[in-house]
């Protein structure tokens, strides 16, 4: 969003931080409901064409906060293809929170998930990955089956970490655009990793592998 439109938000909201951030993120959110709704008409090759167009202009260096109202949009459509399923406003305005770096608190069955998926699938553009951590094996897998296809239709790849995987299956899942795992799991394999690479965790070290 542009410097004069942050300007108006902060203007609006009397230039209170949360309140203009608040007052964006909604423009932002109504702005990707309608993009999305254009969307409708496409074939599923078109709509994936678009993924793919997207995440080429990720990799040529177009800054993804400049991409994140047609990268939402196309997730927002995908959703509704994939699970019958279409982020509210509220979602939306979460799935901006997370990507700038803010805690999006939501409560038990206000689509925590679903809201993931736009901020996963924007951070996996470039082809450095993304991991979508979550608290156990049973969740971890349930959302890779569940939301994964709505970054398929996309033209993505999705893994999963589970605790008894073997490193080469690891690093199979670990190899894909998104990957759904543990803290636990991810963790170990971080400290795994280090250890393997002869640095401690606290040394940056040389580029980590992918498991």
């Amino acid at each position: 969003m542009s410097l004069v439109s942050k300007l108006f938000h902060g203007l609006k909201s009397g230039f209170l931080p949360s309140a203009s951030r608040r007052s964006r993120w909604r423009a932002m959110a109504n702005d990707i409901i309608k993009r999305s709704e254009t969307l409708a008409t496409l074939s599923d090759d078109d709509l994936a064409a678009r993924g793919r167009r997207i995440r080429w202009d990720a990799r040529a260096g177009t800054p993804l906060d400049v991409l994140l109202p047609d990268a939402y949009a196309l997730v927002r459509e995908s959703a509704r293809r994939t699970l019958k399923m279409q982020h509210f406003p509220v979602q939306i305005m979460g799935a901006i929170a997370m990507f700038e770096g803010h805690i999006a608190e939501m409560q038990t069955g206000e689509g925590k998930t679903l809201t993931a998926t736009m901020p996963s699938f924007l951070r996996s553009l470039t082809g450095q990955g993304c991991h979508v951590v979550t608290v156990n094996d049973y969740l971890a897998k349930r959302d890779a089956e569940i939301m994964g296809p709505v970054h398929v239709r996309l033209g993505l790849t999705v893994g999963k970490i589970l605790e008894n995987m073997e490193p080469e299956e690891r690093r199979q899942n670990y190899a894909a655009d998104i990957t759904y795992g543990t803290s636990k799991e991810m963790g170990f394999d971080f400290l795994r990793d280090r250890l393997r690479l002869g640095t401690s965790p606290e040394d940056p070290g040389p580029k980590l592998r992918r498991y």
